[in-house]
């Protein structure tokens, strides 16, 4: 016999999490997670910044929205989510001035050399710095929505892939590993997997494309002072930050793939640490771990929230590709909102909404 909710959630990452603690409390949530584990994917693989200079402009307000959200609670908490350090592009003239954008400014040569020494004077002409941009206590944020949700009501499963789902009447039933639920909305919180859910639903699915990222903690001999920004190629061919006293590195990849667990190319660490070891003097000398995520977009790079105008009842929360964690928190308060049916385009609570509206209101309007 299948369990009744109003909302069901596909998808345990930041998307479906921040989400379900929005929504709990207010209507009945479950969320269904394919792993035995929330956040196995994606969301576990975040490079944990949150840069309001980073995506286009609706993906900055939904930034600069999440960061207020989240310094609101910061300033009631003892433990913080948010860690100021600023965030740094480096390369030449006319790759930083395309790049540079929103909260970013244009700093000097000299500047740039005094916020990271470890670089290679030669290797860059030109610099810019957001200075608003912070680091997330990742892990933090994602067990916070689900304390959150759960104890507001809501009920968490996982282990539980989706095989069916159809429209019945006037809601959804959906089956789950050996789950079954009724809901007046499903929500396709299923990241990578995204479109196969749509499949699966009977939904015509938007086309939405995951790429690769790959990151690692390295070994160095000279490691960055904590203050240290993250600094990025204006060209996309590496990023780097401190993490504690090892580094976190990045080549930056933007190559296609299927939905999978990711792992790593062979060779794709090694070559960015024969890069980094020549534009910097950080000595990096092992790889402690390695790993890739998947960053699923949509052809025009804007999240893709919003009820589907051809199926009732299914709202699509994807496509947020590499702005997950730093647009999460002003999603869900939009998400939330359009599902809820309060959505106010002139409430302060809901401001995002406007811009959001402006790239995409409904899916196939």
């Amino acid at each position: 016999m299948a369990s009744n909710y109003d909302v069901v959630i596909v998808g345990g990452g930041i998307a479906g999490l921040s989400l379900a603690a929005a929504l709990a409390g207010k209507c009945t949530v479950a969320l269904v997670e394919a792993e035995q584990s929330l956040a196995f994917h994606t969301s576990s693989r975040s490079a944990r910044q949150l840069i309001p200079s980073y995506g286009p402009p609706v993906v900055q307000e939904l930034t600069v929205r999440t960061l207020e959200l989240l310094a609101a609670r910061d300033a009631q908490a003892t433990e913080p989510i948010l860690t100021r350090r600023g965030f740094m592009l480096v390369g030449d003239e006319e790759r930083v001035q395309a790049e540079a954008s929103g909260n970013m400014h244009r700093i000097s040569h000299a500047e740039a050399m005094e916020l990271c020494p470890a670089l290679n004077p030669d290797s860059f002409t030109a610099a810019g710095l957001d200075n608003g941009s912070f680091g997330c206590n990742a892990p933090l944020l994602l067990e916070e929505h689900r304390q959150s949700a759960v104890a507001a009501g809501a009920d968490i499963i996982t282990g539980a892939k989706v095989h069916s789902a159809q429209r019945l009447g006037s809601g959804w039933q959906v089956g789950a590993g050996t789950e079954g639920f009724q809901s007046g909305v499903v929500v396709n919180a299923a990241g990578a997997w995204a479109d196969e859910l749509a499949v699966i639903s009977g939904v015509e699915k938007l086309g939405l494309q995951p790429f690769r990222r790959t990151a690692a903690i390295v070994n160095v001999e000279k490691p960055l002072p904590p203050e240290t920004p993250m600094v990025c190629a204006a060209d996309d061919s590496f990023y780097f930050r401190p993490e504690g006293n090892q580094v976190l590195i990045s080549p930056s990849e933007h190559v296609p793939s299927g939905p999978e667990d990711a792992k790593p190319h062979p060779g794709d660490v090694g070559k960015l640490i024969a890069n980094l070891n020549n534009v910097t003097t950080l000595g990096i000398h092992s790889v402690e771990r390695a790993w890739t995520g998947l960053r699923t977009e949509a052809a025009d790079g804007i999240p893709v929230v919003g009820f589907d105008a051809e199926a009732p009842g299914f709202f699509w929360l994807a496509g947020q590709g590499g702005y997950g964690f730093q647009t999460s928190s002003a999603i869900a308060e939009l998400a939330a909102a359009l599902i809820l049916g309060a959505v106010e385009a002139e409430s302060p609570e809901s401001r995002t909404v406007e811009q959001l509206a402006a790239a995409r209101w409904s899916i196939r309007r």
